[in-house]
């Protein structure tokens, strides 16, 4: 099997990174995790990662002060060096420009801690309890230049618990983020997404709309 060659993009403690490279871990998986770059020189993850025998990189966006392109060539001239098919952002906390994300179209990939469209943006469980919803949830998407609005690929929901923290709720959704974002680079490396009238399909079937979820308890 030829496994996907993927960089996983971060910029804090990588909890979604660990879990895409523990999904790598069998070999059966169609991707392997190549290299974690991160554009923070102390961001946790990074640790992580070397701890799990990942090559680590880092674009300290700083270095580069208000001038995103340049930071974005110094980006793609480590995945080009990487021989990198896709691209997976884990907490990768800078907006990029459309001309980078033209680039990796349809081979770059994003997870919110929301069931988008809703709660696009920072602080979604803040929101969410401040709404009122009673149910919440992740999404994997395809990355497009406007923010958090790329095709849906794999969403899963939670109950919304009466009482509930902030704290709490992020952390049982955290729990479903790493349930979905290696079932949505499976999907990707194995070639079975389609994408038509900016809607995702699997093997042709469209995605599961999220009110048709079943939340977790």
């Amino acid at each position: 099997m030829n496994r996907k060659r993927v960089a996983v993009l971060i910029s804090g403690r990588g909890s979604n990174m660990a879990a895409l490279i523990e999904a790598a871990t069998d070999k059966t998986y169609p991707a392997e995790i190549v290299v974690v770059i991160s554009n923070r020189p102390d961001a946790g993850g990074l640790i992580v990662a070397r701890a799990n025998g990942i090559t680590t990189e880092v674009v300290d966006h700083s270095a580069f002060g208000k001038d995103r392109t340049a930071f974005e060539r110094a980006l793609q001239a480590v995945l080009e060096k990487h021989r990198i098919d896709i691209v997976c952002l884990a907490g990768f906390m800078r907006l990029l420009t459309a001309d980078f994300v033209g680039q990796w179209q349809h081979r770059i990939l994003n997870i919110h801690p929301a069931l988008l469209p809703a709660f696009k943006g920072l602080d979604t469980h803040r929101r969410a309890l401040e709404a009122g919803v009673n149910v919440h949830g992740a999404t994997v998407h395809f990355v497009v230049p406007e923010m958090d609005s790329g095709p849906i690929i794999a969403q899963a929901a939670v109950n919304v618990r009466p009482g509930e923290t902030e704290e709490e709720l992020a952390a049982r959704v955290l729990k479903v983020e790493h349930q979905i974002y290696p079932l949505a680079l499976k999907l990707l490396a194995e070639e079975r997404l389609q994408i038509e009238n900016g809607h995702c399909r699997i093997d042709g079937v469209p995605v599961p709309d999220a009110a048709s979820l079943i939340p977790v308890p």
